[in-house]
C-alpha cells in the first residue's frame, strides 16, 4: 500500500508544491495574530492614557474619579479587544471544523463528490480559504495518483499470476511428454529438461552441481548439435541421428531436432545478435531403424532365393542353346531341372505374395464352422508322399472328440501342410512324425513333432522369421525360409492364435497351434 508519508508516491504533487513562492507558504493565522496583538495593544495604550487624562483631573477633585477613569479605560480596551479578537476567533473555529472532516475523509474515497458531500468550503473572504483549497487540491492529486497506482499494482499482480500459471502449465506439459526434451542458454549451461531427458541422459538439473552442457551430457554428437543450432545466425533446425547408450547397454537411436531460442532481449540490435541458447527434441527411432533393417535383410533375402533357381535356369537354357545336349534323354533331364527351379521360383512368389496380402490385411478371410481333424486329415494325405520317400513313419493322434472351429479352410490346410513338411524336411530317414489333436480348455490345439534334428536356443527365437533358415542344416533340403512365417501368419493373424515351438537339439522340435474354438462338441 502507498502512504502520503512515501515520498517516492506522490513525485508530481510535491513537485508542484514546491513550485508555491515563499509569502504563500505563510500561514495567514500568523498575519491575523500579529494584527490582533497590534490591536490589544494600541487598544491598551488608549485605555491607559485615558485613565491618566482622567487621574490628573482627579487629582484635584476626588480619589473616586481616578478610579473610575480607570475602569473606563480598561473597558474600553476590553471592548476593543473583543472587537478585534471575536472574529478571528470565529474564523478559527470554522477552519478547525473544516480541518477536522478533511482529515476524517479516507484516501480511497477523496473525490470532488465526497468534498462537496462532507465539506463545508470556507468563505473566499476566511483568511485560511485559499490555503484550505490548495491542501484539498494537493490531497485530492495525491489520492488520485494512489489510486493510479493501486490500480498498475494490480494490473502487475494479474500479470504475474497469469505468468505463474502459464509457467506451471507449461512445465507440467513438458513433463507429461514421452519425447526427451533439452535447452541450453547462450552460455552453453542446460536451463531445463523434462524427466524423459534426464532419466536417458542420466543427470538431473536441480541438484546438478556445474550445469555446463559438455559435463551434464556425455554424448559429443548431441553437444556439437545443440551449440551449433545455438550460434546459428539464422532460425533453421539442425537434425541427426544419434546412438545413445541406455540402460541395458544396448544403443538406443534417437532423431534429434535443435533449434536455435528466440533472442532474450530484443531492445539492443548487439544484444539480440547475441546466441540466446537452442532446445533439443529427441524422438526415439528405434523401430524404425529395426524396420530398415528387416527390409534390408528382407530384400537381400528375396534376392539371394530368387537369384539360385534364376542362375540354374539361365545355367541349363544356356546348355541346350549351345547344343550339350546331345541326345534326347539329357534335353529331358535339363527341361526337368528348368522346370523345377521355375516351380521354386514359383512357389517362393506365390508365398512373398501370400505374406504381403495378410500383413496389409488385403487377403479375403472366409471364415465357417469346421472340424478340426477333417483338416488334418487332409494335410496328412498330401504330405504322406513325402514321408513315405524317406521312409518315415507319419503317426496321426487324433481326438475321437468333434472339435469344432471358426476357420478358414485353405488357409488353415496350408498351415498345417508347412509344419508337417518342415518336420519331414528335418527329420532322417527311418525316423517318425506324429499329428496330435486335442481340446484344450475352451480352445482346439494340434501338435506337430518329429524326431529330426532339433533347434538350438538361438534357432528357436529366429525360426518365425522370413527366410530364416538353420544354417548347420541348410543341406538336408531346399527351401524360401518362409514356410514357418506364413504358418505364423494364418494362426495368429487370421484365426487369433498362437503358435508355439519347443525342441531339443538332436532330439526333435514340437510346433504347438492353439485356435479358439466354436464350442461345438459332440
Amino acid at each position: 500500500m502507498f502512504s502520503l508519508n512515501d515520498g517516492a508516491a506522490i513525485p508530481s504533487v510535491a513537485k508542484r508544491a514546491e513550485t508555491n513562492d515563499v509569502n504563500q507558504r505563510i500561514p495567514m493565522s500568523f498575519v491575523k495574530g500579529c494584527n490582533l496583538l497590534a490591536g490589544l495593544a494600541l487598544a491598551l495604550s488608549g485605555g491607559l492614557m485615558l485613565a491618566c487624562l482622567v487621574g490628573l483631573q482627579g487629582g484635584r477633585q476626588s480619589l473616586f474619579m481616578q478610579w473610575t477613569g480607570l475602569v473606563v479605560g480598561m473597558a474600553v480596551a476590553a471592548g476593543a479587544a473583543f472587537v478585534l479578537v471575536w472574529p478571528d476567533q470565529r474564523n478559527l473555529k470554522d477552519a478547525h471544523r473544516y480541518f477536522d472532516r478533511l482529515s476524517h475523509i479516507a484516501m480511497t474515497e477523496f473525490s470532488s463528490e465526497v468534498i462537496g458531500a462532507r465539506l463545508i468550503p470556507l468563505p473566499k473572504r476566511h483568511p485560511l480559504a485559499e490555503v484550505a483549497e490548495r491542501l484539498t487540491t494537493l490531497i485530492g492529486d495525491v489520492s488520485a495518483e494512489i489510486q493510479e497506482l493501486e490500480h498498475a499494482r494490480s494490473a502487475a499482480e494479474i500479470r504475474a499470476r497469469r505468468a505463474t500459471e502459464e509457467r506451471d502449465r507449461i512445465k507440467s506439459i513438458l513433463c507429461s511428454l514421452e519425447e526427451p526434451i533439452l535447452a541450453i542458454d547462450r552460455f552453453d549451461e542446460v536451463i531445463l529438461a523434462n524427466p524423459s531427458a534426464e532419466s536417458l541422459l542420466d543427470f538431473h538439473v536441480e541438484s546438478a552441481e556445474h550445469r555446463a552442457l559438455a559435463q551434464l551430457v556425455r554424448c559429443e554428437n548431441l553437444v556439437n548439435l545443440l551449440t551449433t543450432a545455438a550460434r546459428r545466425k539464422n532460425a533453421e533446425t539442425c537434425n541427426d541421428e544419434i546412438a545413445l547408450g541406455n540402460a541395458t547397454g544396448d544403443a538406443a537411436w534417437y532423431r534429434v531436432t535443435a533449434s536455435k531460442l528466440a533472442a532474450e532481449t530484443a531492445g539492443d540490435a548487439e544484444d539480440a545478435a547475441e546466441p540466446a541458447g537452442a532446445v533439443a527434441v529427441l524422438r526415439d527411432i528405434g523401430q524404425t531403424k529395426a524396420l530398415q533393417r528387416r527390409n534390408a535383410d528382407f530384400v537381400s533375402s528375396v534376392s539371394h532365393e530368387m537369384k539360385t533357381p534364376l542362375a540354374g535356369i539361365k545355367a541349363y537354357v544356356e546348355l541346350l542353346a549351345d547344343g550339350e545336349a546331345e541326345d534326347e534323354a539329357t534335353r529331358g533331364e535339363f527341361l526337368r531341372i528348368i522346370a523345377s527351379q521355375a516351380d521354386r521360383l514359383q512357389r517362393l512368389v506365390e508365398n512373398l505374395l501370400n505374406l504381403a496380402r495378410m500383413e496389409a490385411g488385403v487377403v479375403k478371410v472366409e471364415k465357417k464352422p469346421r472340424p478340426l481333424n477333417e483338416i488334418l486329415d487332409e494335410a496328412l494325405s498330401i504330405v504322406r508322399p513325402a514321408a513315405e520317400a524317406k521312409q518315415i513313419t507319419l503317426v496321426a493322434d487324433l481326438s475321437r472328440m468333434y472339435l469344432g472351429l471358426l476357420a478358414d479352410r485353405d488357409m488353415l490346410l496350408q498351415a498345417a501342410i508347412n509344419l508337417l513338411s518342415n518336420a519331414i524336411k528335418y527329420t532322417h530317414e527311418g525316423g517318425r512324425v506324429i499329428l496330435r489333436s486335442r481340446m484344450l480348455d475352451t480352445n482346439v490345439c494340434f501338435e506337430v513333432e518329429d524326431t529330426g534334428v532339433g533347434l538350438s536356443e538361438e534357432d528357436v527365437k529366429h525360426v518365425f522369421e522370413k527366410f530364416y533358415r538353420v544354417k548347420k542344416d541348410q543341406g538336408m533340403a531346399p527351401g524360401t525360409g518362409l514356410g514357418l512365417s506364413l504358418a505364423k501368419h494364418v494362426v495368429e493373424d487370421v484365426h487369433g492364435g498362437t503358435l508355439t515351438v519347443r525342441s531339443v537339439q538332436g532330439q526333435g522340435t514340437t510346433f504347438t497351434v492353439t485356435i479358439p474354438g466354436s464350442g461345438q462338441m459332440s
